[in-house]
């Protein structure tokens, strides 16, 4: 195999220079000609890095876990390119887990990550009670949590403001003309179900409504089939309802499904708002309108974080909370009554 010293006699430097070149941490404090030129010695003489052995001298693999719900789930597509950038750029690996169904005596997703070595992980699956957050503490990780917070708030976290983006998704259908409005929530062991509820809830007594629990359903899960399923025994309680502001863009596409079943059509009987701006929901008939998160910002922010717990620029436990956008399209209209 090609050794550090191979290159470094080929090009006529130091190996410790070689070394500080081929680490995207360091080759800042060289010349750019020579780590260029040192750059493309690797490449013609097939140098690769005996990463086991650079993580035995240093103590760190140089390797960050992120931990998703759902790897189908457009949402997280963005997050991880924006983390990845980051810490690729930094020369780190990122390892991508969708934990499936742990069978009894199986070690779960957070122990078999840590047990290779992995220097931090990122949790976008977290509960509001959850006990991985406190495995990571208990074993000293480096962890930070992205679009999912805890009740405990007792490591970083990169989130959107869900409450504010509920704001806006209220004011815009009344703004329209709205005035039955209800809201298909999300689980709400999860903050962004929780506090999307909430936040609905504030947003309409602060127009004026009273709102009560039946102009709510709540969805099992975050997803189109969940949706779907909760659309139905919304609208079924509630068929005189000209808008509905759901707590994600998949349960908007259920709720559009569950119009269909019903013979009802989105605008022109009931206005449907999502929450995120997931990739394609533009494409859909209708467009759908929606609360924008910046996805790719809160990985590349997650990202900074949890650099700095991992090299010990700073360990507290900063929250860090990205404003929402509106995005009207097609799916939001003035009610009947009104047009």
């Amino acid at each position: 195999m090609t050794t550090i010293k191979d290159v470094a006699r080929e090009v006529g430097v130091h190996p410790s220079t070689v070394s500080r070149a081929l680490d995207p941490a360091r080759r800042g404090r060289i010349g750019e000609a020579v780590v260029r030129r040192i750059l493309e010695a690797a490449e013609r003489l097939g140098y690769r890095p005996d990463t086991v052995a650079a993580s035995l001298r240093s103590g760190r693999s140089n390797m960050v876990g992120i931990i998703v719900p759902d790897i189908a789930n457009p949402v997280f597509s963005p997050i991880i390119s924006g983390l990845e950038s980051v810490l690729s750029a930094r020369g780190y690996a990122l390892i991508v887990a969708d934990p499936q169904p742990r069978r009894s005596g199986d070690e779960d997703i957070v122990q078999r990550l840590v047990a290779r070595r992995v220097d931090g992980l990122v949790l976008a699956n977290v509960a509001l009670k959850d006990d991985a957050v406190e495995r990571c503490l208990s074993w000293k990780v480096p962890v930070v949590l992205v679009n999912r917070a805890e009740a405990q708030a007792r490591v970083p976290s990169v989130v959107s403001d869900d409450v504010a983006g509920m704001r806006l998704a209220v004011a815009h259908l009344v703004e329209l003309g709205h005035h039955s409005i209800l809201h298909l929530a999300g689980p709400q062991t999860l903050s962004t179900g929780s506090l999307r509820r909430h936040g609905f809830m504030d947003a309409m007594r602060a127009t004026g409504f009273a709102p009560t629990e039946d102009d709510i359903e709540e969805a099992e899960a975050f997803t189109r089939d969940a949706g779907k399923a909760a659309a139905l025994r919304l609208l079924a309680r509630r068929p005189e309802a000209t808008a509905i502001v759901a707590a994600n863009d998949l349960l908007a596409l259920g709720v559009y499904e569950a119009l269909r079943d019903i013979g009802k059509r989105c605008p022109e009987d009931v206005s449907v708002i999502g929450h995120n701006d997931m990739p394609l929901v533009d494409l859909v008939d209708p467009p759908l309108s929606t609360i924008r998160i910046s996805h790719r910002e809160m990985g590349e922010q997650t990202g900074e974080l949890l650099l700095d717990l991992i090299e010990g620029v700073r360990g507290d436990a900063r929250h860090v909370v990205t404003a929402p956008l509106l995005v009207a399209r097609r799916s939001t209209r003035p009610p009947p009554v009104l047009r």
